[in-house]
């Protein structure tokens, strides 16, 4: 499978979505809290985005998977919560 970046991150509240390059369905949506706490961690490089280099886009789409399973996995707490989907909505 093959997957498209489209994030709009300079805007008031930003967004990263992962969409099927053939379909164009959505697969994964980041928005400005999922962003915020990727950066934080140091897990989300903005500069990687504008990379043309597939090993970098391919990398960075995984780690955009994996951190949308792990957040939808987090236990449930009483301050927060995530609605769970077939997509991943975040």
């Amino acid at each position: 499978m093959t997957y498209l970046i489209d994030a709009w991150l300079d805007r008031p509240h930003p967004y990263l979505r992962i969409l099927h390059r053939e379909t164009g369905e959505v697969c994964a949506v980041l928005e400005e809290e999922a962003l915020n706490e990727l950066q934080d961690q140091g897990d989300l490089d903005y500069s990687g985005l504008n990379s043309s280099e597939p090993l970098v886009l391919k990398e960075l789409v995984r780690n955009l998977f994996l951190f949308c399973y792990a957040r939808a996995l987090r236990p449930a707490d009483t301050t927060q919560t995530y609605e769970h989907h077939a997509k991943i909505d975040i």
